[in-house]
């Protein structure tokens, strides 16, 4: 196919052009894939700067290559319009010219090819639509272009590609957020009070909890694609909000995938209507990401057990009234082999009360964002558990148990990031067209409109880059990889997102009172939980780089 990299008039874009110029770069990138997954030299061989780097890039290059497939389809469904066209070219531009030049992990660590034990130029990137895109994608000019076409929006924001189905998903949560979220999320966080119960009632009504819960056991039976979109919404209200599903789904899955069914029949109606809410007790003090090394012990006795230990950064655990407890139940080996879960049951805390249980203490992790359900510290001490509590009954298997809701959770993480992400750009292109200066708006300066256009360009990659992962559990298809990829990109991009809505809004931003506040102290906690990005950028690395 002959390409021509040459635009004489940006203002009238070609969109077949568009379809193979991506289409075409993303199968170049497969050269540049394929040295990303070979042994890396032995002088680097025991780099973790090298191996993250390499991580990093293969989320680049898994996030074009889906870009492009998102153009051929919107392309194929006359969706295309001019909007995505220059969004797309923004993010091939910006990130291509990334992988050749210095790729940022964090705010003060660049990674180069060199670092990653690669040649320059990378393999693939001699190609005309390769060339084509550093050359005219991330453009002064284009990102102008993308600027005017996001103020003749009604959100700043490119069409997702979502189906009808999903369209109605999204539109029915946006409705919701708009009108019982938005208004009050603020004064949440200011009071640091809970998410209201009349407001968890209501999302229970909507599904919810039991979103991708069976219909046999109360839940709608939909799919991960569906858990995407409404976590999206309800993160773009309130991320405490949008992360009460998360315990939700976590629990689900683990007890869909692990339970007896006595166990399913039990617990799985109730968490669809939201009556049993749960929480996930796995963190401790001293070992973070560490969980082979954990130390809370189950001692069995003649109708149970009996839990000792101490848990940590316990999300909503007052309100909860079921704990997805991870405990060593086999005091003699070591690492992840002694581990079991637990369904434990607990009170739901009272005003007067958080834990009115015996053996069970609990104390509240004043936190800078990410409030509305709190964290806390948990200290169990002849805690009694049932016997039948033991999660498929199955001693020693709570490690194995856990890893099958990776995917999910860090998926649903994903989701909740764009969601935030969107909130930042909303607030900031709001804020940009109302704020004055030099008797013009503020969005009239390229580099306010400059950085409100990445954002969109960036919410539209991670977006879609979490949709694929979404889509691939859907078909049961291993996603780790995915799902890991989806989960630190999108992390990242809230960050910027945040911090660029905060200079954005100047001064003004670093006041409670603007909403923008909230949401840079609410994205900063998406880059450790649900596994730090150093964490993940490991396990992609494991998965990718052979180091012998």
């Amino acid at each position: 196919m002959s390409v021509a990299i040459d635009i004489s008039d940006l203002s009238a874009p070609d969109f077949s052009a568009l379809v193979a110029h991506a289409s075409q770069a993303a199968a170049r990138l497969k050269d540049c894939d394929a040295a990303l997954q070979s042994p890396l030299p032995a002088h680097l061989a025991e780099s973790q700067f090298a191996r993250h780097g390499r991580a990093w890039a293969a989320t680049y290059v898994a996030t074009l290559a889906q870009l492009a497939d998102y153009c051929a389809d919107m392309y194929a469904q006359n969706r295309l319009t001019a909007l995505e066209y220059h969004l797309v070219h923004i993010t091939f531009g910006e990130y291509l010219n990334q992988l050749a030049g210095g790729l940022p992990m964090s705010q003060g660590e660049i990674v180069r090819p060199a670092d990653m034990g690669l040649s320059e130029p990378l393999p693939g990137f001699d190609s005309a639509d390769i060339i084509y895109f550093r050359t005219h994608g991330n453009t002064t000019e284009r990102r102008a272009l993308a600027a005017d076409l996001l103020t003749q929006h009604s959100t700043p924001e490119a069409d997702a590609g979502l189906d009808e189905t999903h369209m109605m998903i999204r539109d029915q949560f946006r409705r919701f957020a708009e009108d019982k979220v938005i208004p009050h999320a603020h004064g949440w966080h200011l009071t640091d009070t809970l998410i209201p119960l009349e407001l968890i009632g209501e999302m229970a009504e909507l599904g919810v909890f039991g979103l991708t819960i069976p219909e046999a056991y109360g839940g709608l039976g939909m799919g991960k694609q569906a858990m995407c979109v409404v976590s999206e919404e309800l993160s773009r209200g309130y991320i405490g909000v949008g992360s009460l599903g998360t315990r939700t789904d976590i629990a689900a899955e683990l007890i869909m995938q692990n339970g007896t069914e006595a166990q399913k029949q039990k617990y799985l109606p109730g968490i669809a209507d939201g009556s049993i809410l749960p929480t996930a007790v796995f963190t401790e003090p001293n070992t973070g990401s560490d969980l082979a090394s954990l130390a809370t012990r189950a001692t069995a006795t003649d109708d149970g057990y009996c839990v000792f230990g101490a848990k940590t950064w316990i999300t909503h655990a007052a309100r909860a009234d079921l704990m997805t407890l991870l405990v060593r139940t086999e005091p003699d080996i070591k690492g992840h082999a002694g581990l079991s879960m637990f369904l434990a049951e607990k009170p739901r805390g009272t005003q007067e009360d958080d834990f009115p249980v015996d053996g069970l203490q609990g104390g509240e992790i004043n936190v800078l964002g990410y409030r509305g359900m709190k964290e806390y510290d948990l200290g169990f001490d002849d805690f009694h558990v049932d016997a039948a509590a033991l999660l498929g009954g199955r001693p020693g298997a709570g490690f194995k148990q856990l890893m099958q809701t990776f995917e999910s959770a860090r998926i649903q993480t994903a989701a909740r990031a764009v969601g935030v992400a969107q909130s930042a750009l909303d607030l900031a292109f709001a804020y940009a067209q109302d704020r004055q200066q030099f008797g013009k708006p503020i969005y009239n300066f390229e580099r306010i409109s400059g950085k409100i256009v990445m954002m969109a360009a960036e919410i539209l990659a991670a977006r879609q880059l979490t949709y694929f992962a979404a889509r691939r559990k859907e078909m049961d298809e291993r996603c780790d990889l995915e799902a890991g990829m989806a989960k630190l990109l999108a992390a990242r991009v809230a960050w910027a997102a945040a911090d660029n809505g905060l200079q954005i809004h100047g001064g003004n931003g670093f006041a409670l009172e603007y909403p923008i506040s909230r949401v840079l102290c609410d994205a900063r906690i998406l880059n450790i939980f649900e596994g730090a990005a150093e964490i993940q950028a490991d396990i992609i690395a494991r998965r990718l780089v052979p180091t012998k």
